[in-house]
């Protein structure tokens, strides 16, 4: 389908959809680059100056000239906030689950106002543990990152098979305490928990403690002598209190309380995990999620005046009480959030995540009413999706206004002017690599392999399995072992490897298995177990009646202790024990031999800054290589490079079942921001003229499941085209088939080398799914869609990645590094394609007029030498066609963003006093603006009346006089809008320039030549 659009000016209607808001650094830095990155798509008054601009309508070449409507710019992608008072829930749009919310009091910080800081769950992404701010709990924005990587050891690094996938850092608890801040998170597979610390939350360093064991869901926790506790636990809630510099454990209290305390409940059941604890009014608080059986997620409190209930009571009794304090819509885990109020009374809120897959999980604050020491959260206990709320903290019109522009999703230039973060400047050790013991490799490692020596030694049966030999019916040689008096997966054989087995190396494993009586196929797992869990090196699905050989390959982690290391034969867990669990068999000629390295090894030039900043909104898919990405290679663009070649030997070590990973998934260096709902548009350009044979670069939509539009470089022809991966998710993949192009979807690019790529990802049609859309140009104008919407892409079930869809820009390689390509721009929207709307200018052209009503002298230099940047490139972009609405939304964004901080930031300058009116009228069938200030001044001033047509100046207007001018519009009507006045007179022997709009309405000369005269 072609879709070709020239430049409109029509504005929006009021009832259209929001418009969206952009961080300070965001979308247009400078002029400069906004005008270079639009400027192939650009006619007209393509050169034109914002000086040249000011204070006349814009329009594109060719339009009719009109009045812009007045400028009130609507809250940002991120944003519910309504603008009038009231905001909807959930928050944010997107997904920022696990949140934990701490409240810096007006006494304790430099600003003079209560602060809130939130922190969320990234899991596998880099930079990590995301510190979000906010004045009003409504609006937030990125203002830091608590750890640049979590690690550098290949699991966060997407290195030698191995990912972080639905791992990582998961449920931080954020404290503040004594003029520090704590943040306390666990990893699923990076050696347990973590404590965090910097006395700069926005800007500062942290410091990073390892506390040595896993605490599932760690709530941090301060008792009134400065006590530091930990709680965490999965239906069991326990405690650990640190020592007083929080460095390290000193004593546990296991089981504090458990779900089985509350058997019975209507709210007990499923979940019982996520508990954050507070003091409030004499009691101690438990905050946790439940999900009890045919019901959805809700919240339980639980009270005691005993911190540590059990330990410290009379008798040892349970001393906290229960109760079901919210079950609507799945609004659930999440934070008590306290409020100041007059008088010195706090209010507490709670800000509780719902799952809202595909997007995620999004928070939402939500009122409470106290009653006995007990809160009922939302209307009665009922929190509609979408539903209004008034907001709990009132700011002034200008800083309302200007919260509202925040937003935790950004459209970007790729300027490299995002400020510079300590997380940036994060310290490691890089570790020697391995010395391998050679005489170690290619050599079996087990002894008695193939049962041949006669006696069982040194294997040996484990949990309540019988080991014996059988001469009857062995795979090779003369005789095999036979496993019987099996009642659970583990029973079965084992062999211990105690300094044979070495970090890094990959091994062969097999094994060859047999058995008659069962199920008609049992899958089996050649196992590792070094005191950590058991590691699946490998499986395989054995049909009954024949041998079949079970073999694969497993790289040993660094994490893995050598010097207890168990390998073992087991069938699949699972709760009852399956039928497999009671299978006997025989195994024969199980092998494991090591591999010659070819593993990556961690370096400083991967680690080490490379002089680019992204903007926050950013996150990488694993921590990036440093060194194939760049900010700087070329000004104004992102360039990817491939520093290696997909393998197809990545597995998600998180599932028992070891599937595979995709391609995409597996390479390195992919760039994502969240995605947002209900609808998200977002577009990206691409030169393409450095890829290399096998490459495939692209714009994605994914999790588990992706969509993506790529540039498919084979035998030196570019081809674009879509991939779709969905549900059901296959445990052994053929990659290159899976991420074939899908039929109908494809075009070749002949030899253009730069190509415009968007997806307009839709979330609403049907809730609960997401399809996308995909389009491309060669010129930005105009545009081809790629076959039809894909999807559906919905909740993977099996948690593989456990996060919201996020968008992604990528670049990888199948057949040979080095190839690169570069992104010139990310923008957004909440408009799609397929809504069939007309492009609409009127929010930018009302952002450019309302910036010509501003003077420089009442506003601080470095945010007024921002805003005319942001200017500068909105007018550039205004002055020629756009292809889509991203290219509009983009530049107004970021400008109405500026636009809104000076609104904050202005300086206490005096006011020449006037009053100032304008009014349309009609004269002949032809419209006019009739335009007055009246000089209300004790001296004479000069006036300036600014409209959309024309401009006139009035000097030596005297104390109490008028200055008047009526301009005539050339047309029979001209809509509603805003004429500026600019006064300038003398007070306290300096110049003083004061500028104000007036409204007039709009009026239509030519339904109705006698309106007023």
């Amino acid at each position: 389908m072609q879709v070709s659009v020239a430049a409109v000016s029509d504005p929006r209607p009021a009832s259209g959809p929001s418009r969206l808001a952009t961080p300070l650094h965001v979308a247009v830095r400078t002029a400069t680059r906004l005008a270079t990155a639009l400027r192939p798509r650009r006619r007209g008054l393509a050169m034109a100056t914002a000086g040249a601009l000011l204070g006349a309508a814009f329009v594109a070449p060719g339009a009719a000239a009109h009045a812009a409507e007045p400028w009130s710019p609507r809250s940002s992608y991120t944003s519910t906030d309504r603008g009038d008072g009231t905001y909807t829930v959930p928050l944010l749009r997107s997904d920022v689950p696990d949140i934990s919310v701490e409240r810096v009091p007006a006494a304790e910080n430099d600003e003079g106002r209560d602060l809130y800081y939130m922190i969320s769950t990234t899991m596998h992404l880099s930079p990590g543990a995301p510190i979000m701010k906010s004045y009003d709990l409504v609006n937030w924005e990125i203002v830091n990152y608590v750890f640049d990587r979590a690690s550098i050891g290949d699991s966060f690094s997407l290195r030698n098979g191995q990912n972080s996938y639905g791992q990582g850092q998961w449920a931080s608890s954020l404290r503040y305490h004594d003029g520090m801040f704590y943040v306390a998170f666990n990893t699923n597979n990076l050696n347990g928990a973590y404590i965090y610390r910097t006395d700069d939350i926005e800007n500062g360093a942290w410091q990073r403690t390892a506390l040595g064991r896993g605490l599932h869901d760690p709530s941090l926790f301060f008792d009134h002598d400065g006590t530091p506790y930990i709680f965490y636990g999965n239906a069991n809630i326990s405690a650990v209190r640190l020592n007083s510099d929080l460095t390290a454990i000193v004593q546990d209290y296991p089981n504090v309380f458990t779900a089985s305390n509350y058997a019975g409940q209507p709210f007990i059941g499923g979940l019982f995990e996520g508990a954050q604890f507070y003091y409030i009014d004499g009691y101690y608080y438990a905050v946790i999620i439940t999900w009890p059986s045919g019901q959805g997620r809700q919240v339980v409190m639980l009270r005691s005046p005993e911190l540590l209930g059990r330990y410290t009571s009379a008798g040892g009794v349970n001393t906290y009480e229960a109760r079901g304090v919210l079950n609507s819509n799945g609004f659930a885990q999440g934070s008590l959030v306290p409020i100041s109020r007059e008088g010195g009374q706090t209010d507490w809120y709670g800000m509780f995540f719902r799952d809202t897959f595909p997007i995620g999980r999004i928070p939402a604050l939500i009122p409470a009413t106290w009653s006995n020491g007990w809160p009922t959260f939302g209307n009665n206990g009922v929190v509609p999706v979408e539903g209004p709320f008034a907001k709990p903290i009132a700011l002034s019109p200008a800083e309302e206004r200007f919260e509202r522009q925040k937003s935790i999703v950004v459209s970007d230039d790729f300027a490299n002017d995002a400020p510079h973060k300590a997380y940036l400047d994060e310290q490691w050790t890089i570790p020697a690599a391995p010395d391998i013991d050679e005489s170690l490799l290619g050599v079996e490692l087990l002894d008695n392999s193939g049962f041949e020596s006669g006696a069982l030694s040194p294997w040996a049966a484990q949990f309540g399995a019988t080991l014996a030999l059988d001469t009857a019916d062995p795979a090779g040689g003369s005789a095999a072992l036979k496993v019987s008096d099996r009642t659970l997966n583990g029973s079965g054989p084992n062999q211990y490897l105690n300094g044979k087995m070495q970090h890094g190396v990959t091994y062969t494993v097999s094994a060859k298995i047999k058995y008659t009586s069962g199920p008609s196929s049992v899958r089996f797992n050649l196992a590792a177990d070094w005191g950590s869990g058991v590691q699946v090196m490998t499986f395989g699905n054995v049909p009954a009646g024949q041998w079949t050989t079970v073999t694969g390959q497993y790289t040993v982690p660094a994490t893995a202790n050598l010097n207890n290391f168990k390998f073992a034969v087991e069938t699949p867990w699972a709760n009852p024990q399956p039928p497999s669990s009671s299978v006997e068999y025989l195994i024969d000629d199980v092998s494991i031999v090591g591999q010659r390295p070819t593993i990556e090894h961690p370096t400083e030039a991967e680690i080490r800054p490379n002089g680019s900043r992204l903007d926050m909104a950013w996150e990488w898919n694993h921590a990036p290589d440093n060194r194939y990405w760049s900010l700087t290679d070329r000004e104004g663009w992102l360039r990817l490079t491939t520093g290696k070649v997909v393998t197809g030997n990545y597995i998600y070590t998180k599932l028992s079942n070891r599937s595979e990973l995709a391609w995409f998934e597996e390479a390195r260096n992919t760039l994502s921001q969240r995605t947002f709902g209900p609808r998200q548009s977002a577009e990206t350009k691409m030169d393409i003229s450095r890829m290399k044979d096998g490459d495939v670069a692209g714009l994605a939509a994914y999790n588990r499941g992706f969509s993506y539009v790529a540039v498919k470089r084979v035998g030196g022809v570019n081809t674009i085209g879509v991939v779709n991966r969905g549900q059901p998710f296959a445990v052994d993949l053929d990659q290159a088939t899976l991420e074939n192009f899908l039929p109908g979807t494809t075009a070749s690019l002949g030899a253009a080398t730069e190509v415009h790529v968007k997806a307009d990802l839709d979330f609403a049609s049907p809730t609960g799914q997401l399809w996308t859309t995909f389009y491309y140009s060669l010129d930005g104008l105009t545009w081809t869609q790629l076959g039809n919407r894909v999807g559906p892409q919905t909740l993977d079930g099996s948690l593989a990645h456990f996060m919201g869809h996020r968008v992604g820009l990528f670049n990888y390689a199948t057949q040979q590094t080095g190839g690169q390509v570069d992104f010139d721009h990310y923008l957004l929207s909440d408009t799609l394609t397929a809504q069939n709307r007309p492009l609409n200018t009127g929010e930018l052209d009302a952002a450019i007029a309302y910036a010509a009503t501003l003077h420089e002298s009442e506003y601080p230099a470095d945010a007024w030498a921002a805003m005319r940047a942001a200017l500068a490139a909105a007018t550039s972009a205004r002055a020629g066609e756009f292809g889509t609405q991203n290219q509009i939304d983009a530049p107004e964004r970021a400008l109405s963003f500026h636009l809104a901080r000076l609104g904050v930031l202005m300086t206490d300058s005096p006011e020449v006093p006037f009053t100032a009116t304008a009014q349309a009228r009609c004269i002949g069938g032809t419209a006019y603006l009739a335009v007055q200030a009246r000089n209300d001044h004790d001296a004479p001033v000069r006036v300036v009346l600014e409209t959309a047509f024309g401009e006139r100046s009035v000097a030596n207007v005297a104390p109490g006089a008028n200055a008047f001018q009526q301009f005539n519009a050339r047309a029979a009507s001209v809509p509603a809008g805003t004429a500026t006045v600019r006064v300038t007179g003398t007070i306290d022997g300096k110049d003083v320039t004061t500028a104000r709009s007036a409204e007039y309405p709009a009026v239509n000369c030519a339904a109705d030549p006698r309106q007023a005269q």
